[in-house]
C-alpha cells in the first residue's frame, strides 16, 4: 500500500470509481472487500476487462528491457487484465497465468482461445501456495495482485503479522519457482520504504531495483534478480526513494483504494 492519504478532498475518481463505462467495474465500497474470494467471482462474472495501475503502454519499455522473448513467464493473479495478451504480442509466448477465481480462469481461457493465443496457459491456483516445480520459470510477474494482501495490514511501517505471513508465503513461492538467474517483477503502489524490508529478507538471494512510471504520481516497477544479492548495496546507492505524494488526481478507477493510509497524529 503505497501512498499517503491525509484528509484530502476526494477526487472525482474517489467519489465514483466506476465512472469509466468501458471497464464495467463493480468496485467495492471498501478495499477490505478485496479479501473476499466471492467478491472476485461475482465481479469477474459480469466484468470483461479492468486494468489496474495503468495499461501496458506505460511500462512496456521496462518489460522489453528486462524480459527476453524466449523467457518462460508466470503471471500471478491475471484476473481479466490484458497483460498476458500484450506480452504475447511482444513475442513472449511461453506464458502461464494463474488466478484464485475459477470464474476469472474460465473467462480468460475463453478470451485467449477466441483470439488465437493457444500457447498461453491459464489455471486456477493460489499464489500463496504455487503448484509448480522449483526453478520452473525465468520470470514471475504480478501487477497489483500482492497489493491486495496489504489492504488490512494496519500500520504500513509495521504490518500485522498475518499480513507479513501471507506476503512472505508469496515471496517464498516466487523465489522457489524462479530459475537460478530468474527475475521477479512486481508492479505496484507499494513504495520502496514499505516493500524493501520484505523483498530484502535475508532468506532471499535476489537483488532489488526499481523504476517508476506515471505522470506526477508514481507507480513502481520492481525488479528482483535471483542470485544477484551481492550487488544490492550498489543498486541501493542508485535508487533514491521518491517523496510520498499527497495527490491522487491521476489515479484511475479503483486505484485510489490501494493507497497507503497513514493517520496524521499531529493534529
Amino acid at each position: 500500500m503505497p501512498e499517503l492519504i491525509r484528509r484530502i478532498k476526494p477526487s472525482p475518481a474517489m467519489e465514483n470509481p466506476n465512472s469509466n463505462p468501458e471497464t464495467n467495474s463493480v468496485g467495492p465500497p471498501s478495499a477490505l472487500t478485496y479479501l473476499d474470494p466471492h467478491y472476485w467471482d461475482e465481479r469477474f462474472s459480469s466484468e470483461e476487462h479492468y486494468e489496474w495501475f495503468k495499461d501496458y503502454s506505460h511500462f512496456q519499455h521496462l518489460i522489453k528491457s528486462n524480459i527476453k522473448t524466449s523467457s518462460s513467464v508466470l503471471e500471478l493473479g491475471c484476473g481479466n487484465s490484458q497483460l498476458c495478451e500484450e506480452l504475447y504480442k511482444d513475442g513472449i509466448v511461453d506464458i502461464t497465468c494463474i488466478d484464485l477465481s475459477s470464474v476469472a480462469v474460465e473467462k480468460m481461457q475463453s478470451r485467449l482461445l477466441s483470439k488465437g493465443y493457444k500457447e498461453i496457459k491459464v489455471m486456477q491456483a493460489n499464489m500463496l501456495d504455487l503448484p509448480f516445480d522449483s526453478e520452473s520459470f525465468d520470470v514471475v510477474i504480478e501487477k497489483g495482485t500482492m497489493d491486495v494482501l496489504f489492504v488490512d495490514a494496519g500500520d504500513p511501517w509495521n504490518p500485522r503479522p498475518e499480513t507479513v505471513s501471507k506476503v512472505m508465503a508469496t515471496l517464498d513461492g516466487v523465489h522457489r519457482v524462479l530459475k537460478p538467474d530468474g527475475i521477479f517483477i512486481s508492479i505496484t503502489f507499494g513504495q520502496p520504504h514499505f516493500r524493501r524490508p520484505l523483498f530484502k529478507d535475508p532468506k532471499f538471494t535476489w537483488s532489488m531495483e526499481y523504476n517508476t512510471f506515471g505522470d506526477g504520481f508514481h507507480y513502481f516497477f520492481y525488479i528482483l534478480r535471483k542470485g544477484k544479492r551481492c550487488n544490492e548495496e550498489k543498486e541501493d546507492e542508485k535508487c533514491n526513494d521518491p517523496s510520498i505524494s499527497l495527490y491522487q488526481d491521476e489515479l484511475e478507477g479503483e486505484d485510489y483504494l490501494f493507497r497507503t493510509r497513514i493517520d496524521d497524529d499531529e493534529d
